[in-house]
Formats: structure tokens, C-alpha cells, sequence
């Protein structure tokens, strides 16, 4: 079996005691941003699955687009990702 070289962990642990893979984030084509899948990046940036640097190149996010993710999550929890639960979460300020 042939497995692909890849800079940093396969896997880690979230503190839910639940394993985030490599398998469990978005293909990097990615176009279309569910809050699922922002979810998906903003785990694997905050438990070292991705370097910053890696998100920001593998899915072509500007450093801002990816700041306001993490800032969402870390404000009201991965629910703020929602684009229809915008209005509730982000406010001018």
C-alpha cells in the first residue's frame, strides 16, 4: 500500500475524543463554503492538522477570509459559519 508524503499529522484527537483525518476535510477545489465545511478548516487549523499556511494555499483563502472564520467560531461557536445566521452573529463593532 502506498501512502501519499504529506507535511504533518495524518490525524489528531479533538477534545471531544473524536479523530479528524486528513479524509475529513474539504477537496481543495473547493468553491462553495457551507459552514460545515469552514467548520472542517477552522478544526484543522486550531488542532494542527493544517498550518495556517497550508489552509490559506490549499484553498486559495484570502488571510482575512480565514481570520473571520476562526474569530466566528471562537466568538459563537461553529453556528455563526451559517450564512442565513449572519445577521444574529455579525455586527459592526
Amino acid at each position: 500500500m502506498y501512502l501519499k508524503k504529506v507535511d504533518g499529522p495524518r490525524a489528531v484527537t479533538l477534545p471531544d475524543g473524536s479523530i479528524m483525518t486528513r479524509a475529513d476535510l474539504p477537496p481543495p477545489e473547493t468553491r462553495r463554503w457551507v459552514a460545515s465545511r469552514k467548520g472542517a478548516v477552522v478544526k484543522a487549523v486550531a488542532f494542527g492538522l493544517l498550518s495556517r499556511e497550508q489552509a490559506l494555499d490549499r484553498y486559495q483563502l484570502s488571510e482575512e477570509e480565514l481570520d473571520a472564520w476562526i474569530a466566528a467560531v471562537e466568538r459563537h461557536g461553529e453556528d455563526a459559519l451559517k450564512a442565513t445566521l449572519i445577521k444574529r452573529y455579525r455586527h459592526p463593532g
